[in-house]
């Protein structure tokens, strides 16, 4: 069954596209980062999108098929925004490459990590009709996995960057927290698309103390996990 349409008509909103849009999207939050990525990964990249500071461009990738990359901005609400309106322009597969902070005091910064699942501990995935636990698709995060993705942990969206209540990411029990992958997962599956998430570990929280990435380790990282996705998408 082809996805359905957000309720506004195929003309997106927020978005203005300047370019073609490819069926596989891969969904960083930064910006900053899809302009990396895009230099890095693409072959002859064009500017989809600047409106809002959301920047996105399509080009083809090492498979020689197109492919866009699209920042989403923070959050689930940002992130929900761009996706309906991406999939009304007829993306079909998406890949968040995204950073997020780890729980699990064996993790490490720089790893890379994939969803297995996703705990909706924010209020877009629920108000989209989320249960308590979101799951990507099945073949593409195995092709995830297979490319370079790391271990399958369970990772938890919640709303707060900065969360003033010391205990609540603990009580979630996942292995890492971040903000956008709820979101985009309950969007994907209320439209009938394909959707999964691999992430970077870019902030240690164990402990109670933050330990962050360099901001030029954050951009290296970044084009890895492009990497990573493009790869499983030419496999899935």
């Amino acid at each position: 069954m082809p996805p359905t349409l957000a309720g506004q008509g195929s003309k997106p909103i927020h978005l203005n596209p300047a370019a073609e849009l490819a069926e596989r999207v891969l969904l960083p939050g930064d910006p900053q980062r899809a302009l990396a990525m895009a230099q890095a990964l693409l072959d002859a990249p064009r500017m989809f999108n600047t409106r809002r500071g959301l920047w996105g461009y399509t080009g083809a990738a090492p498979d020689g098929k197109a492919v866009t990359i699209q920042a989403t901005g923070m959050g689930g609400p940002s992130a929900a925004i761009v996706v309906e309106e991406l999939i009304d322009l007829g993306a079909r597969r998406l890949v968040r490459t995204g950073t997020c902070g780890a729980l699990d005091p064996e993790l490490q910064l720089g790893q890379v990590v994939t969803a297995g699942e996703v705990i909706a501990g924010d209020g877009a995935s629920r108000a989209l009709g989320a249960g308590e636990r979101l799951l990507p698709d099945a073949a593409l995060t195995a092709a995830l996995a297979a490319a370079g993705g790391g271990p399958a942990l369970v990772v938890a969206s919640t709303d707060l960057f900065y969360d003033p209540r010391p205990d609540a990411l603990d009580e979630l029990g996942a292995s890492v927290v971040e903000l956008e992958a709820a979101a985009v997962l309950a969007v994907a599956a209320r439209r009938g698309v394909e959707a999964a998430c691999v992430l970077l570990v870019s902030d240690l929280l164990a402990g109670g103390e933050r330990r962050r990435l360099p901001q030029d380790e954050l951009e290296v990282g970044g084009v890895r996990l492009g990497e990573i996705a493009l790869r499983a998408l030419a496999r899935a």
